[in-house]
């Protein structure tokens, strides 16, 4: 079967690739190929960098007003084409149709915030800091930002990022992720429609070696990426060692605490959904159910008793209520986890190893539930990226909370109780960026920046809201006076 290889984008055209390294970009559901992506060149990278250089003037001088009514036409253009987005995202991704609609309406949602950059982006001011001395503070836009995305959110991720910076008035440049490059390809296509001035945003395809070439180039100002913690820290410290602005959103362990005055027929749902949703492919993902003294044997039992009722599909079929992981690859890595699991002891009360979805060979995991699990297991400390679930039974929330910190993230935990006393504890002590109480996703609405600490995070500004205008501008200190 022939497929299409996807262009680059660069200073207002798409081009082709004169790379002749090709990825082939796969349906999870049917494992077949469905385009092709190329591994774009360092001089290609290079081209494109300054071209977003030589636009970034005229933009910058571009009075915010004016820049945000391409934001307005883009929403309206993502609004018009938004099933075919979310269709996109469920052929190259894997998610259901549902899921991948939210992820569209996430990412529309981001660029509804920055639709308000001109009351974002004000300054402050004081007048007669000395007798007729007056100082004030503007933020202004840097040149050149790039974002390096996760293969799970393809188009949510970017716009974490991209529509802050370029309303901002900096340019921008995407390397998608080379599994799942088409819908960016697609967005970057309504972004043209809209009419964003040439350079202003850019697209190039490719792998490691394009994100190196984006890190290490002097015109590229800041780097936004989101991934595993591995490459979080090596992304981190190369682009800061190049002198670059940096914001790394790195891996999850996320653990969520069931008290015994915990409402378990509301409980029981939300934890599904974090644990299952995505295929467990997300950083915001629960993994490990930490059920506190007697609430342990009803949880355990209506958990997995809702596990085993989920329907493994594709999501295009609008009944499927998760979908496939992303590769082949991936399936076998998650398949290890819990082949680790069994063999350290862990009693597998669910397993969704040998799940067959009919008509569909694609790389398919069912839900798992493992009990009887202590934190020195593999399955309970590290991220597995896959829809398997966990169970400890714990004292007390101290112990759960001593759990929590033992682990090197600091991503999301979630508490379900009935009690304003314990749910205040948790919040004030629980070392983790993103706090759900009654909450199983914990996923920050886009005029709120997305938390995380310890190896969950590295820089000091994070995407989104108020975090997101201030990593994309510098403050500029300005004392004047008059004669």
């Amino acid at each position: 079967m022939t497929v299409a290889t996807v262009q680059n984008f660069v200073g207002g055209e798409w081009v082709d690739s004169a790379s002749t390294e090709r990825l082939d970009v796969v349906n999870p559901a049917t494992a077949e190929p469905i385009a092709q992506v190329p591994l774009s060149t360092r001089e290609e990278v290079d081209r494109a960098v300054r071209v977003a250089q030589e636009a970034f003037q005229g933009w910058r001088e571009t009075p915010p007003t004016a820049r945000i009514r391409y934001f307005f036409r883009l929403k309206e253009l993502m609004e018009a084409n938004f099933e075919e987005l979310a269709r996109t995202l469920v052929m190259e991704e894997g998610k259901t149709i549902d899921e991948s609609r939210g992820e569209i309406r996430r990412a529309i949602e981001n660029v509804e915030v920055t639709t308000g950059i001109p009351s974002l982006m004000m300054g402050y001011n004081l007048e007669d800091i000395a007798p007729e001395i007056d100082e004030e503070c503007i933020r202004q836009p840097l040149g050149v930002f790039c974002v390096i995305p996760p293969f799970n959110f393809p188009t949510m991720v970017p716009m974490w990022f991209l529509p802050y910076a370029v309303a901002c008035g900096n340019t921008f440049i995407i390397k998608p992720s080379e599994q799942v490059p088409l819908s960016m390809n697609k967005l970057v296509h309504l972004m043209d429609e809209a009419g964003f001035p040439p350079g202003t945003v850019n697209l190039v395809n490719g792998a490691r070696g394009v994100a190196e070439a984006l890190m290490e180039h002097p015109l590229v100002k800041g780097v936004s990426f989101v991934g595993s913690t591995a490459v979080a820290k090596q992304i981190y410290a190369k682009a800061a060692a190049h002198g670059k602005r940096v914001q790394c959103q790195g891996g999850a362990k996320n653990f969520m605490v069931v008290m015994p005055d915990a409402v378990l027929e509301r409980t029981v749902p939300a934890l599904i959904t974090s644990v299952y949703g995505c295929a467990g492919e997300r950083c915001l993902s629960g993994s490990v159910l930490l059920a506190v003294g007697e609430a342990y044997e009803p949880l355990r039992d209506a958990f997995t008793e809702a596990a085993s009722r989920l329907k493994v599909g594709y999501g295009l079929d609008e009944s499927s209520q998760m979908g496939p992981v992303v590769s082949r690859r991936h399936k076998e890595r998650v398949l290890s986890y819990i082949n680790k699991g069994v063999e350290e002891g862990a009693r597998l009360l669910l397993d969704g190893r040998h799940v067959e979805v009919k008509d569909y060979p694609g790389f398919f995991v069912g839900p798992t539930v493992f009990d009887r699990v202590n934190p020195e297991m593999t399955i309970a400390r590290d991220e597995i990226f896959g829809p398997v679930g966990s169970i400890m039974r714990v004292r007390d929330l101290d112990e759960a909370v001593e759990i929590i910190h033992a682990s090197p993230y600091g991503n999301a935990a979630a508490v379900f109780t009935s009690s304003g006393q314990v749910a205040r504890r948790f919040q004030y002590r629980v070392q983790c960026g993103n706090i759900g109480i009654n909450i199983g996703i914990v996923a920050p609405m886009a005029f709120f920046p997305f938390g995380g600490f310890k190896d969950s995070f590295f820089g000091d500004l994070h995407g989104q809201g108020r975090d997101a205008v201030n990593f994309f501008t510098e403050r500029k200190i300005v004392i004047s006076r008059w004669f």
